[in-house]
């Protein structure tokens, strides 16, 4: 039985990443699987850079626009819904090309993530509103309480972290980090990790282009239309927070754009180092796409029948 290979294209934002993984799915003649846990809400379409209509067209991708804001989400499903897509893909393709910047998603569809019960809705709502009344320090002493081993771990200034162990830890009665054992799934196919760099400078001009292009073509409309769900977890994104608090009169128009280069800069340096982790991966630039083919193909060739 042949294997069959997922191909995954990782980096930062604004490197390439989109470009590049149309023309290989073409000259592999196979379909693209997103790896964005932003691109996957459907109301967030310039402020994620959603692929064009263009790209869209010339090769079939899925999990773009796939959820709503006010759908629950997370690495678990994705991961899930993911490994069933590839299952049907892979009965007509040998290969997936997998591309995006969410390295948790990528890694869940690797190597697998901890079953994590899903949270009952009303209890996320109470702790949330919780936070807004209370604090952050609130949440800290409760994650304290129920979950000491999480807490000496964590990163106590990231709510979002400690509100997601507090569900997991009051909804199950036990401790969040009894759900992390961190074992690796075996997975039925060959993976050819692929990561996307380039120099700092081109790449923060890069970014600055991009954002620019976002403004022109309409995030500050987009963003307004989004106000009333301000406070859903997928808008907790770089490019509309910083313009919610434009709406509020916490900052300028000129301001919250110079934020938003300057968050996606900083977002940017953590997937790398998120991506650098993993050995496997063989690195190149936005431009190498010869390279690149010639090493998937020799990745592919090493499991042919002799």
């Amino acid at each position: 039985m042949p294997v069959k290979y997922l191909i995954i294209l990782a980096g930062p934002t604004a490197v390439g990443k989109t470009a590049l993984a149309v023309r290989l799915a073409k000259h592999l003649g196979t379909e693209i699987i997103s790896a964005d846990s932003r691109q996957v809400y459907r109301e967030m379409r310039i402020g994620t850079a959603v692929p064009s209509q263009l790209e869209l067209a010339e090769v079939k991708h899925h999990f773009i626009g796939h959820k709503s804001i006010h759908e629950h989400y997370s690495a678990s499903i994705y991961e899930q819904e993911a490994l069933v897509k590839m299952e049907e893909l892979f009965t007509r393709y040998d290969s997936v090309v997998m591309s995006g910047g969410s390295g948790l998603y990528i890694d869940a569809v690797c190597h697998g993530i901890d079953d994590i019960p899903t949270v009952d809705p009303r209890v996320r709502e109470r702790l949330r509103n919780e936070y807004l009344s209370d604090g952050l320090t609130h949440l800290r002493t409760r994650l304290l309480e129920l979950d000491p081993e999480y807490y000496n771990k964590t990163d106590l200034n990231n709510p979002k972290r400690i509100l997601k162990a507090l569900e997991i830890s009051e909804m199950t009665g036990r401790p969040y980090s009894s759900f992390l054992t961190g074992k690796m799934k075996s997975r039925n196919f060959g993976i050819i990790r692929l990561g996307l760099d380039m120099p700092r400078d081109e790449l923060h001009s890069r970014i600055n282009r991009r954002v620019d292009a976002m403004m022109a073509e309409g995030l500050l409309d987009e963003v307004r239309e989004l106000y009333p769900y301000r406070e859903a977890n997928a808008l907790n994104t770089v490019g509309y927070q910083e313009i919610f608090d434009y709406i509020e009169n916490k900052n300028s128009l000129d301001e919250a754009v110079s934020m938003i280069k300057g968050h996606t800069r900083q977002y940017a340096r953590r997937q790398l180092t998120w991506f650098r982790r993993e050995r496997k991966t063989s690195w190149f630039g936005p431009d190498d796409e010869n390279a690149i083919l010639n090493l998937v193909y020799n990745e592919m060739r090493k499991d042919e029948p002799a």
